[in-house]
């Protein structure tokens, strides 16, 4: 294969005997966005290998599982899509999709693919490595989750066998719908959940337009579960769909702004 090129010249790494390093994927058919990508996160201490090709990502995922991968959607052979829907057949690993293209149609059909999340180019380093740390700690908490009747993100508990949802100990009354709809986030912290996929798991297959739905009931979540302007756990992303973070300030996030509800 010509595009994986495994590097191991992290700067930082795990101490003799730890845990290995994290390790993340770029999937990219520009060489200099890989330079840059791969300088900056192995700073960080990341262990990095990329791939320029479609197929040749999936090869990669396959033999030399990732534990986050950064996709490109335009990639010279396949579309980024279809290395996406490929590679669910078998794996969760988080999937990051990076794209140039910003019309909201494109993001959605990645998430709907089974993508974690989407960064738009261009975008700078800092938020690109905001969201691979957010994306491999779901990833981790998801692994380490015991029972997965019980759902927790941070201090909100989640309890889908009894129907009971708590924050830091405090009862939180949902309703039948609201709480398939938290339960849903839940399951899935970091990643964005489209309006479509929302719809069809809580209200059902033909409410897949209702939109207005999710705006009502995402409001009406956040009145209950305390979230305020500075501190929200059920995000908006605009025009795409929900995603339920830990609480932490949102300080002019754009992505976090409540135009979609």
């Amino acid at each position: 294969m010509s595009g994986p090129a495994a590097t191991t010249g992290a700067t930082t790494g795990a101490p003799a005997g730890g845990p290995p390093p994290d390790s993340v994927l770029i999937v990219d058919e520009e060489p200099a966005i890989i330079r840059a990508v791969k300088a900056g996160l192995e700073a960080r201490g990341y262990k990095v290998r990329s791939a320029s090709t479609g197929a040749d990502a999936v090869a990669e995922i396959a033999s030399h599982p990732p534990t986050v991968v950064l996709l490109d959607l335009g990639l010279p052979d396949i579309d980024g899509l279809e290395v996406v829907r490929r590679v669910r057949e078998w794996s969760w690993l988080p999937i990051v999709v990076l794209t140039a293209d910003g019309h909201e149609q494109r993001k959605v059909g990645a998430l709907d693919e089974g993508a974690d999340d989407y960064i738009t180019k261009p975008f700078s380093m800092p938020e690109l490595l905001a969201r691979v740390r957010v994306a491999i700690r779901h990833h981790h908490h998801r692994r380490a989750a015991p029972d997965e009747s019980v759902l927790e993100v941070c201090d909100l508990s989640v309890d889908v066998a009894r129907h009971k949802c708590s924050v830091a100990g405090r009862a939180v009354e949902l309703t039948p719908k609201e709480f398939g709809f938290l339960s849903l986030l839940a399951r899935w912290p970091g990643r964005i959940l489209t309006h479509r996929m929302i719809l069809s798991e809580v209200w059902g297959p033909e409410y897949t337009k209702e939109t207005q739905y999710l705006r009502t009931y995402a409001t009406n979540i956040r009145k209950k579960l305390g979230d305020g302007p500075d501190c929200q756990r059920l995000v908006a992303k605009p025009g795409v769909g929900y995603t339920l973070l830990e609480p932490e300030p949102q300080g002019g996030e754009p992505d976090a702004a409540s135009g979609d509800g």
